[in-house]
């Protein structure tokens, strides 16, 4: 069994990754990807469903899983722990399926020290004004709260030359074409072509 490819997606708060990571998931099998569900101490919001968006554990909880290293990664983002538990996604990857990972550039570094071998997508808002204009159609933040992500937003996106890809989230559509691109072009990688076609090539190559 080839094991499945890691990938990191970070972008800041309202760029999309997570419409376009669940859009992708939607044209893909289960056993073909999947998304890793992190643990978080965030308040479960009214739309949010345990275990299928996040596992909504305590402080005290998550504090132990630290003390234990149940974490591939872990951060304290807006006064909230997020963390993925390092077991849980070896397991999927064995199996062969590619694991998807919505976390933020601190995580990312975490992980990156770990597991040279990971992939890595960041995602840009088109504009600012684009940016803010997204936060503030969700609705359910105040003006304070808006202006915090708006500041946390460019902290975040002076990160992106750390990672391998990057995608410029203007054409929902185009953006997902692109994401699916960077899959096909992984599967297709020498390395792991050797370990699937490995019979096909020794036939080819047989005086």
């Amino acid at each position: 069994m080839i094991p499945g490819t890691l990938y990191i997606v970070s972008a800041p708060s309202g760029a999309g990754k997570s419409s376009l990571i669940q859009a992708l998931l939607k044209t893909q099998p289960l056993y073909d990807t999947q998304v890793s569900i992190s643990h978080t101490t965030r308040v479960k919001r009214p739309d949010e469903i345990d275990g299928e968006h996040y596992f909504f554990v305590s402080e005290e909880k998550f504090l132990q899983m630290i003390k234990n290293d149940s974490f591939l990664e872990y951060a304290k983002v807006f006064e909230n722990y997020y963390g993925t538990s390092h077991e849980t996604v070896q397991q999927v990857l064995l199996t062969g399926v590619d694991v998807f990972l919505d976390i933020d550039w601190q995580g990312a570094q975490q992980i990156r020290a770990r597991m040279p071998q990971v992939r890595s997508i960041f995602m840009l808002p088109p504009s600012k004004e684009e940016l803010d204009r997204r936060l503030r159609g969700r609705g359910q933040d105040s003006e304070e709260v808006i202006d915090r992500r708006m500041q946390q937003a460019i902290s975040e996106m002076n990160h992106y030359a750390e990672y391998d890809y990057l995608i410029v989230n203007d054409d929902f559509n185009l953006a997902l074409s692109d994401l699916k691109t960077i899959i096909r072009a992984e599967r297709l990688h020498l390395s792991r072509q050797q370990r699937r076609h490995e019979a096909l090539i020794s036939k080819l190559l047989a005086d």
